[in-house]
């Protein structure tokens, strides 16, 4: 049967109370708060080491204060434990591989920790953590004169790191706000000392290399700890009015690079072609010479040995000579003129007429046996054309030789 239910047996099973003392089990209402705090309160100070409040209600006064003192007490030692939690949790503390820890002791730089579990004094020294691995970027742009006092919008990005975390934490203020006006300080002189051709064309690439020295000599001056890793010039335009008029002056130029890319492909196409004819020239010229000086030296010695066979034999080699002669002259000629002794007459041969008709009619016959044939007969008479000039020419020689004799 339930503690509370009707009837006539009496149930003091009550949660909220003990049984037969205190409150009667027919009190169905909630529990004294006063008394549930008393109970903890005298287990927390027996858990301490103190004595536990008189339950049973004898010599009220006395009890009273005993409890109150115990209370008081178990409060301060719960105190003094969180307080001593609250100091060793804050005592302890851990830098990531990524960071670089900066101690201040009473508000004075003291040291700074490396990556891992470190310790420092509560109250007394206050550690801040700084990232020294990671990039950071950091964008500027705006509207600036150039040398040339034209106007032109440049658009830049920094990316920068921490190199000395003491630096970054204690010389200013805000690090960050430091580099962008040294960023814009920096870009404005190197585009003011720069004409507008250069900031727009082939000289952008030079001057994020200007900026970024500069700003890095400016951050260094300045102590921030920081280090540009490296500047880019995002895009340099001039001012919208006059962006056409830009642009085609853009094409022209890139035109002009391209004739000249043009022409130095062309010029180291055609100078080694030259070159190389040049070289052969050179070398078909010293051929020539070889071949001459040694024709020379050959000739010279066919010479000096005709001299000897001469010496010998003058008559002889004379005539020969003579032949040789007239074989090399008439071997170049389409006509021979022969004064004949015995006539008085002078005969003429033409023959490149005769030559001239044969190769006509050789060309027109178109390979009949007709044409064969009447090809033979002239070869014939040429044959004996030559055999006639040859017997003339013997007879004359000895009609000379006998008129020598005489």
């Amino acid at each position: 049967m339930a503690w509370n239910e009707p009837g006539g047996n009496r149930n003091d099973n009550d949660p909220w109370g003990t049984g037969g003392g205190g409150r009667g089990g027919n009190d169905q209402g909630p529990p004294d708060l006063d008394e549930a705090l008393k109970k903890g309160l005298d287990k927390l100070n027996r858990m301490l080491g103190g004595k536990g409040g008189n339950r049973s209600g004898g010599s009220g006064g006395g009890s009273g204060g005993k409890g109150s003192g115990a209370g008081l007490g178990a409060v301060f030692a719960l105190g003094a434990i969180i307080v001593v939690g609250y100091v060793v949790f804050q005592s302890f503390y851990t830098v990531d591989e990524q960071e670089r820890a900066v101690v201040l002791r009473f508000g004075e730089y003291h040291r700074t920790e490396n990556p891992g579990l470190r310790f420092k004094l509560p109250l007394v020294e206050q550690a801040t953590k700084v990232r020294v691995t990671n990039v950071r970027n950091a964008e500027s742009q705006g509207q600036m004169l150039t040398e040339d006092e034209n106007i032109v919008s440049v658009d830049l990005q920094v990316q920068y790191r921490v190199s000395d975390a003491q630096a970054y934490v204690l010389n200013v203020r805000d690090s960050n706000q430091a580099l962008a006006f040294a960023t814009d300080s920096a870009l404005r002189h190197e585009v003011g000392s720069s004409v507008l051709d250069d900031v727009l064309t082939e000289g952008r690439a030079e001057l994020a290399i200007r900026v970024e020295q500069r700003l890095q000599r400016f951050l260094a001056d300045y102590g921030t700890g920081l280090e540009i890793v490296q500047v880019n010039v995002e895009s340099t335009q001039p001012p919208e009015a006059v962006q056409d008029a830009f642009r085609e002056v853009q094409r022209a130029r890139e035109d002009e690079q391209r004739f000249k890319e043009e022409a130095e492909t062309y010029r180291n196409r055609v100078v080694p072609e030259a070159r190389g004819r040049a070289q052969r020239l050179i070398e078909e010229a010293n051929a020539y010479r070889d071949e001459v000086i040694e024709r020379a030296r050959g000739e010279t010695a066919r010479f000096t040995e005709l001299l000897s066979v001469y010496q010998s034999a003058p008559e002889v080699t004379r005539e020969r000579m003579y032949l040789q002669a007239l074989e090399n002259v008439y071997s170049n000629t389409t006509k021979v003129l022969v004064d004949t002794a015995s006539t008085g007459n002078m005969m003429y041969l033409p023959l490149d007429r005769m030559f001239g008709n044969q190769g006509s009619s050789t060309s027109g016959s178109g390979g009949s046996a007709s044409q064969d044939s009447s090809q033979r007969q002239d070869e014939q008479s040429i044959q004996a054309l030559t055999d006639r000039v040859i017997e003339e020419l013997r007879n004359r020689q000895e009609l000379n030789n006998s008129r020598r004799s005489r």
